[in-house]
């Protein structure tokens, strides 16, 4: 377990704060804590610990106090405070101590949004119904940010390279269900979206101007479905579907997933679109 008075000596220059860096380093989620700070109501200190939890992936599950600082631009003084109080309230641990990594009871941050919620409460048996029918992994995500954030999932045995689960992270631009959910905002906040928009170019497919990317919502938005091909990793295509509230507003986006080799463009129309669809429409009258 962590001991705070117990440190590595190399902690000891955490003091100095983040590495210094050109004027052209990427914003920080440091720098959108400092932005809220004319905001005498703002709580920085539960803004860093909540950042300080998101700096974990499943990329990087195992972090050590520099490592977030670098990641967050939070400074190291900071950051050992955070992980020392979460390290008490058991949400994280260190059992070598200087590498944090989450502990299962973080799980019950999530947990309380996904017991209140409608959707994710009622999207699971319809998601299995669907994947069983096409032997397709399928799942329902929200817009989140900038990105979208899986909240139900049906997974079946096939192997791909993404590996997902309720909770992950997508950039919304980029897949299926974020097209679909940035398609029905208003032309304001979709036009905002855009402007934000990491551009970058995953596959050779990958769309990767704010044009091309317009003119593909517009698309999306008129024929009320998205398939994005091969455009996030080679041999991965989806295909998403608008959920809606009982007033018509889309609150979430339902997708299946296939690997190109086995699912043809047309057949995601033809075959799985229309199970979508059904999904889809069983949800929203669940909705209020």
């Amino acid at each position: 377990m962590y001991n705070t008075e117990d440190r590595p000596a190399e902690d000891l220059e955490e003091l100095s704060g983040p590495d210094e860096s050109s004027e052209d380093t990427p914003q920080t989620a440091a720098d959108d804590i400092a932005s809220q700070s004319g905001d005498p109501n703002f709580m920085t200190s539960l803004a860093r610990g909540l950042t300080v939890i998101q700096a974990f992936s499943q990329q990087r599950r195992l972090m050590s106090i520099s490592q977030i600082s670098q990641k967050t631009g939070i400074p190291r003084a900071a950051v050992r405070r955070c992980l020392y109080t979460l390290n008490k309230l058991g949400f994280v641990s260190a059992e070598d101590g200087r590498n944090f990594a989450l502990r299962p009871r973080i799980l019950s941050l999530g947990h309380a949004y996904l017991a209140s919620t409608p959707l994710a409460k009622a999207a699971q048996p319809v998601l299995r119904h669907i994947s069983n029918t096409l032997n397709e992994s399928s799942s329902i995500a929200i817009l989140d940010g900038d990105d979208i954030l899986y909240i139900a999932r049906a997974s079946t045995s096939r192997i791909m390279t993404i590996d997902l689960d309720i909770g992950s992270r997508l950039p919304a631009a980029y897949t299926s269900m974020g097209r679909v959910l940035l398609a029905s905002l208003p032309a304001e906040e979709r036009e905002a979206h855009l402007a934000r928009a990491k551009l970058i170019k995953y596959t050779s497919h990958t769309l990767i101007t704010v044009d091309d990317l317009r003119a593909e919502l517009e698309k999306v938005r008129a024929q009320g479905y998205a398939i994005v091909d091969q455009e996030l990793e080679i041999g991965l295509r989806s295909i998403a579907v608008p959920i809606a509230a009982s007033d018509g507003k889309v609150v979430a986006a339902m997708n299946i997933g296939v690997q190109a080799g086995r699912v043809s463009l047309s057949d995601l129309e033809t075959r799985i679109l229309p199970v979508l669809r059904a999904g889809s429409n069983e949800l929203s009258l669940l909705l209020p």
